[in-house]
């Protein structure tokens, strides 16, 4: 679902190079099956129209790094200024012949730098910049947009660095241009970044729950032998249909590995959810993985997933009291005695709601990607808008319920907080994901390698990184290139893939950039993933079989 926006990042190539090629074989492994139920058809409806168009498989290619030490200083004075802009020489600590300011609020002045780039490699950019009210800047290199920051607000300067940008030999333009108010603008430094060497896809892949069935656990085993190797395609549906994922098959010639759903209904219309169960299966038993997450409506008289619409306070259910374990008749008679919350008493309630949904797609043998209290951080939703703590202890209890007195073992569970204030203890999930969307600008970023290297280095190499929900698809060649390969993405329904007649909308992400992804080497696919997991489709009866058939029906009858 959308919400507050994380800026994104875009290519600063120049269109002529060199190219670093890389091709994967996405073949057989010859491992075990990961699927284990065959019984549904595993192509396209026949409702589905065919693809209008056939595309090549796209190598993974990117200009060739040649990393160089380097540190050079580009004095604002210097550079070219846009706006009625003044040299100052008033504060202290400043560099060379002044600073520059004089800045209009109305994002009208600019200053440009123009650097000569000694290789194709990443660099830090570094601005030196005083300012008495916290005010954005967005960088554009070479007149394309590329990121944002907000300045401190204490007046003394202060160095601000964006790390791993890629940059091509030559020379570039670098533009900071202030979008709300006045700054005080020194230099920029330029120099070689190692941020991204220290990104690794070593997770070994274990998971939280020592008691996982045998399907999560080779699903698990999957996702960490390819980590860093393939971004795995995700789409999510936003119903029991495949409307938006057979959209990118008419559109591309492919499907997406997993099917993202989530269990967001109206209180007291679980039977949808249950629908919605079916779906999964069905996606599933056609060798695709199953991917869920639960924008939970608060138990509440005014019920809403958003804070600000719901009068449910998570502070309210928090107990010390250890509930996870104990049975509806031992909570209920806890709820009774007054020695817990009416509100603590509905968590519970709608948890194991949940848990049958959850419980039915085990029976089924459905492995899950489960990812419950997304977007942990701030207040707009009401499981993180009473702070960290009552965050931690709503997951702990989840986890607990689910995981234990359940004994849901076909759940892969993915933390979504989005904060390390929400970070919860690591043996209670096994991927870290962040949600990512760009400022209502296709063309504004392309793989927030920033937000890679943050999360791994916040929860540590042995977890999986992914991206549990986007507006715009990353790029192959770009992720491998800034050394930011995720697990999966996960890109979000509505206005973000349709358009209002549910033809392909570009608004977000082009057609072009949508059929390089997913026919790049880079990329895996639906059918790339049942040949990789030795997925066998199910074989139309022969005239004997359903004549036998025929026969033992008639016998019953009789």
């Amino acid at each position: 679902m959308r919400r507050g926006f994380l800026r994104g990042l875009s290519l600063a190539a120049a269109a002529s190079l060199s190219l670093v090629s890389c091709s994967r074989s996405k073949a057989s492994t010859n491992e075990p099956p990961i699927q284990t139920d065959n019984s549904a058809v595993t192509t396209a409806p026949a409702t589905v129209p065919p693809p209008a168009e056939t595309y090549p498989e796209y190598p993974v290619s990117y200009p060739e790094i040649e990393t160089k030490d380097t540190g050079n200083l580009y004095e604002a004075e210097k550079a070219y200024l846009r706006g009625p802009l003044t040299r100052e020489y008033d504060k202290d600590n400043y560099s060379g012949e002044g600073y520059i300011t004089g800045f209009a609020y109305d994002g009208t002045s600019s200053v440009t730098f123009t650097v000569d780039v000694p290789s194709n490699q990443h660099y830090d950019l570094s601005f030196n910049i005083a300012s008495s009210r916290k005010t954005d800047c967005l960088i554009s290199i070479n007149d394309a947009p590329f990121k944002s920051f907000k300045t401190t607000s204490d007046g003394k300067f202060t160095q601000i660095t964006l790390h791993g940008v890629f940059l091509t030999k030559g020379r570039s333009e670098i533009k900071l241009c202030p979008q709300d108010g006045d700054i005080c603008l020194d230099y920029l430094k330029l120099c070689d970044s190692d941020v991204l060497g220290d990104i690794s896809y070593e997770a070994k892949g274990g998971l939280s729950n020592g008691n996982a069935g045998e399907t999560v656990r080779e699903l698990m085993e999957f996702l960490a032998k390819n980590y860093g190797k393939y971004i795995i395609t995700g789409q999510y549906a936003a119903d029991n249909d495949n409307s938006e994922l057979d959209l990118i098959y008419t559109t591309t010639g492919k499907y997406p590995v997993i099917r993202f759903t989530d269990i967001y209904v109206p209180r007291g219309s679980f039977d949808e959810s249950f629908r919605r169960v079916d779906a999964c299966t069905e996606w599933y038993r056609n060798g695709g993985i199953v991917g869920v997450s639960w924008y939970w409506s608060s138990p509440s008289e005014k019920s809403s997933v958003y804070a600000s619409e719901s009068d449910f306070h998570l502070t309210d259910a928090v107990t010390d009291r250890d509930i996870a374990m104990l049975d509806q008749e031992d909570i209920r008679g806890l709820y009774g005695e007054g020695k817990i919350s009416k509100q603590t008493y509905s968590l519970i309630l709608d948890i194991d709601n949940i848990a049958g949904q959850l419980t039915a797609l085990k029976s089924r043998g459905v492995p899950v990607l489960w990812r419950p209290l997304p977007e942990g951080s701030g207040d707009w939703y009401w499981w993180g808008a009473s702070g960290s703590d009552a965050y931690k202890w709503l997951w702990k209890l989840m986890y607990t319920r689910l995981t234990d007195y359940f004994e849901l073992d076909n759940l892969i569970w993915i933390w979504n907080g989005q904060s390390r204030n929400t970070l919860v203890d690591a043996k209670t999930y096994d991927i870290a994901a962040v949600d990512l969307y760009f400022n209502n600008e296709r063309d504004y970023g392309d793989t927030f390698y920033d937000k890679f290297a943050g999360l791994q280095k916040l929860v540590g190499k042995d977890k999986l990184i992914a991206i549990s929900e986007c507006g715009s698809i990353p790029d192959a060649d770009s992720s491998f290139r800034d050394n930011s390969v995720w697990s999966f993405f996960a890109l979000w329904h509505g206005k973000y893939i349709e358009d209002g007649k549910g033809g392909y909308s570009d608004e977000f992400t082009s057609k072009q950039a949508l059929v390089r992804l997913y026919n790049s080497a880079g990329a895996l696919t639906l059918d790339e993933y049942r040949d990789m997991t030795g997925y066998v489709p199910p074989q139309p009866p022969t005239e004997e079989e359903t004549a036998s058939d025929e026969g033992e029906e008639a016998n019953s009858e009789e």
